[in-house]
């Protein structure tokens, strides 16, 4: 299956802002993680390019955080315009969503948002293909019972 990089670019783009939570520090990560790709021509053609390509994001959001972290650069004010638009379920759905561990978070990220198949997911985790469906259902049930109870259902 070849990957059709233009096709990555917003998802990896949505895995950043997941992860680092600006749309700067998003854009930029991004920019950075498909220049690293390129630039190491080698590996984009053999082995697995779409697990490598998301291992780059990871590695620089985890940069930018530790570099945030030791920086105590002020953190980005909300846009209310947002905030206004979002509906009780989104809100609902956000909160249950944080009540999960960050890695099942990942993964349920990675698999509705970047419609990446669980094949992919195992192969960027290094978990296997059982566990990846395991964690999606148990999250998925999760979420449900929890919005059962705060009668969003």
């Amino acid at each position: 299956m070849p990957l059709s990089l233009q096709e990555q670019y917003d998802k990896v783009y949505k895995y950043c802002y997941f992860k680092v939570k600006n749309q700067h520090q998003a854009e930029d990560i991004t920019q950075e993680t498909f220049l690293r790709f390129f630039n190491n021509n080698r590996y984009v053609s053999r082995g697995k390019p779409l697990a490598y390509l998301y291992t780059i994001a990871r590695n620089l959001c985890i940069d930018s955080y530790r570099k945030k972290e030791t920086h105590q650069i002020p953190t980005q004010l909300p846009d209310p315009t947002t905030a206004t638009q979002a509906s009780e379920t989104s809100i609902a759905l956000k909160a249950s969503l944080k009540t999960l561990p960050p890695e099942t978070q990942e993964i349920l990220l990675l698999r509705y948002a970047n419609d990446l198949s669980i094949g992919e997911i195992a192969s960027f985790t290094g978990l296997s293909r059982f566990a990846i469906r395991r964690k999606i259902n148990s999250a998925l049930s999760k979420l449900k019972t929890t919005m059962r109870e705060e009668d969003f259902t």
